[in-house]
């Protein structure tokens, strides 16, 4: 057996062990005759009761039970009778701390502040049952969208009744826009129960990301047309990933175990007081996650709430996948045994993650699941910060540009990301920005992407970066980033709006940026035609030609060849019928220079698919081999006959 059937194989063992306790963290199972209660606490709790109430923010308990300590730090107690309906916290009187839902509801009232006895079954609507989620051979086959509900619906030129609603993505406008544009997942910023919006308030308008987590396993209310009823915001997200799935489009998670709002308010403090969270060697809290604490996921108790929420959102919600915030905050082995339950359930279910924290970690870096460990998590992926910051400069400063402003020097880091991150003979590492080595075992395990809702979007940055720049200018850079982003080899991923030619109006961090920098401006669909069609056609190329999505690391060192080129060029061909492709050779020109420049490329006869910023999969003439030449700030590729 080698080594990562070795490393799989032990991880399922383990995971078959959890399996064994996957139902320890189920607190609260309703029946009519009874509501059976359960925490895990530590037995110098001394005292634990259940209070339930008739109401989810305000009145005294109308009943009061005290658990009972069944050893192993589990607490139990039963109700008897019909509670549906009403609403529960569990109290420590000994740690002070106050009232909690617990660390895993399922379901809430208002603002989250107390937990919901209901029946989870009659959330389900109709025809749910016979929900599937859409077929993947690979996640090399995935063109990920990811998008906020607020941003995508709220403008009054987006035409969707349902504005900022789960229930916006079950409308004929979204979803059409979706289908056409040809994405198959829409990756959705945090949509658990977060904190900072306060959800009797939504008369007026509020606005988060969502990367503040209060109920990890329970939707966002904010999102549902009735916060006030717990059942609401349940079903009518199970309605939005039936409504996605019957369109061919799969469900990413934004998931955001590294950390909570705060410690005082936290679940976690207040059921088991400093257990779930990481310290320095002088007592105080780590803060790798930059939001004033770090959760310890090498705990066994936090090991198992990770694996068993993710369980929960794929078994409750049919959720196709996760993106792990600040993943570099975990430990490797934590999320291995997550890629080992999850494959258990469905082998294609992708997760993939942020490689880095935010801050130093107090746990050992060499375990932490970094970007480049990634070798030692196989079938996870991570960002590559390698290619976006080439293409448009670095993260740390907005106003530096790069290989789009016609920088020399950023080619190799190209090259990499053109590969997936993995290790290729024509890869100079040492000329590669941010990594020496490659981290990548596989393609599937880069995300190839250019911007996300995190840092300035596209337009904004080229802007930012290239003073003075024309429209028409940005919008050939614009369409020239994204060709490297579609023809990698990873997986690759856009942030919405980029097809209307968005911007946040130059804002970095928008988390709690008003509507006005944040929401998509549907009539740029009018203003910048060129702009949707080339990033359609370009999906439509991807999807039509197996060669750009290889999946496998021996293919694609056999199959892609790079191609000598001027500075601020990067040339491929994709030879030899690769990944089975009907062209025997597909060859990529990318230049980022002012002016046109000449490659020379093998002879043969070639169909010309993109030129100049149009896309055609019937072709747009012919060309022969030899020396060709590459329009400024475009790609050229080409198939052969």
């Amino acid at each position: 057996m080698n080594i990562k059937g070795f490393i799989m194989a032990a991880l399922f063992v383990c995971a078959q062990g959890l399996e064994a306790s996957a139902q320890d963290m189920n607190e609260m199972t309703y029946s009519p005759n009874e509501t059976v209660f359960k925490l895990h606490a530590p037995a110098n709790a001394k005292r634990v009761l259940v209070k339930i109430y008739a109401d989810a923010l305000d009145g005294k308990p109308v009943k009061t039970l005290k658990m009972k300590f069944n050893g192993n730090n589990q607490w139990t107690a039963t109700a008897k009778g019909d509670f549906k309906g009403r609403f529960y916290t569990f109290d420590i009187p000994a740690f002070n701390r106050g009232e909690t839902p617990g660390i895993f509801a399922k379901a809430v009232g208002v603002n989250g502040r107390r937990g919901a006895i209901i029946n989870l079954e009659e959330t389900n609507p109709k025809g749910w049952e016979a929900d599937k989620r859409p077929p993947l051979a690979s996640p090399a086959d995935l063109v990920i969208y990811e998008l906020h509900h607020r941003d995508f619906s709220i403008h009054p030129s987006s035409g969707i009744k349902n504005k900022g609603k789960f229930l916006a993505l079950t409308e004929d406008k979204a979803i059409k826009h979706l289908q056409q544009l040809g994405i198959n997942a829409v990756h959705i910023l945090p949509s658990f129960d977060y904190a900072s919006i306060d959800e009797t308030q939504l008369h007026k308008p509020q606005y988060n990301w969502g990367y503040d987590p209060l109920n990890y396993n329970v939707p966002e209310g904010s999102y549902s047309t009735d916060p006030y009823r717990p059942d609401v915001r349940i079903r009518e997200f199970k309605q939005m990933v039936q409504a996605l799935h019957k369109a061919g489009i799969r469900v990413i998670l934004d998931v955001v175990y590294n950390h909570t709002y705060d410690l005082s308010g936290s679940a976690f403090q207040r059921t088991w007081p400093n257990y779930f969270y990481r310290k320095r060697t002088d007592g105080t809290y780590s803060d790798g996650s930059g939001c004033g604490n770090e959760t310890a996921s090498e705990q066994p108790l936090m090991r198992q709430f990770m694996i068993e929420s993710m369980r929960h959102w794929v078994k409750e919600y049919h959720i196709d996948g996760f993106r792990v915030d600040l993943m570099g905050v975990h430990d490797i082995e934590t999320m291995n045994l997550i890629q080992a339950e999850m494959q258990k359930i469905d082998p294609s279910i992708y997760i993939y993650g942020e490689g880095w924290s935010a801050g130093a970690c107090a746990y050992p870096q060499e375990k932490l699941a970094m970007k480049a460990h990634t070798e030692q998590m196989p079938g996870i992926g991570a960002f590559s910060d390698e290619m976006r910051d080439a293409l448009r400069g670095p993260f740390s400063d907005d106003h530096k540009p790069a290989f789009l402003a016609a920088l020399d020097g950023h080619e190799e880091s190209l090259k990499f990301g053109i590969v997936g991150a993995i290790a290729h003979p024509q890869v100079d590492m040492s000329q590669v920005n941010y990594s020496k080595k490659p981290w990548a075992n596989q393609p599937t395990q880069m995300i190839s992407y250019v911007s996300c809702h995190d840092d300035m979007c596209l337009t904004d940055r080229i802007r930012n970066s290239i003073p003075g720049i024309t429209t028409a200018e940005l919008i050939k850079l614009d369409l020239l980033a994204q060709t490297f982003v579609f023809t990698s080899q990873g997986v690759p991923f856009m942030l919405s709006g980029e097809e209307m030619l968005r911007d946040k109006k130059g804002v970095h961090n928008s988390y709690c940026s008003p509507d006005s920098i944040n929401e998509l401006n549907w009539t740029n669909l009018e203003r910048f035609p060129k702009v949707f069609a080339y990033y359609k056609g370009l999906i439509a190329l991807r999807k039509a030609h197996p060669a750009f999505r290889l999946g496998n690391a021996e293919l694609v060192r056999k199959h892609l060849e790079f191609i000598d080129a001027p500075a601020k060029m990067v040339a491929f061909r994709l030879k030899d019928h690769a990944g089975g492709d009907a062209a025997k050779d597909i060859v990529v020109l990318l230049n980022a220079n002012r002016e046109a420049q000449v490659v020379d490329i093998p002879q043969g006869e070639y169909r010309v698919m993109v030129c100049d910023g149009v896309v055609n999969l019937d072709g747009m003439g012919k060309m022969s081999g030899g020396k060709v030449s590459v329009d400024l700030q475009s790609a050229l590729i080409l198939m052969s006959l």
